[in-house]
């Protein structure tokens, strides 16, 4: 499953790092182009990212998706 979003602030990032480490599955958060795909557990890993642009939240995990769906901006 990939969720489009747009990050808005650090505070959202975290929160969406935060629900990762409670992800039974794989997390990535990746850049739109696909040129940079990062652990969305690690968060060190997500400053590789340009947050001014939409992100794909990649992961196989429903409940991971149900809950960052208050967080940011979904982009269709």
């Amino acid at each position: 499953m990939i969720t489009k979003k747009m990050i808005r602030s650090i505070d959202e990032l975290q929160e969406i790092q935060r629900q990762a480490t409670r992800a039974s599955e794989d997390v990535a958060i990746a850049s739109i182009d696909g040129s940079i795909n990062v652990d969305a557990k690690s968060f060190i890993g997500l400053f590789a990212l340009d947050f001014s642009e939409p992100v794909l939240l990649v992961s196989e995990d429903e409940k991971f998706h149900k809950r960052v769906e208050h967080i940011g901006v979904t982009v269709e």
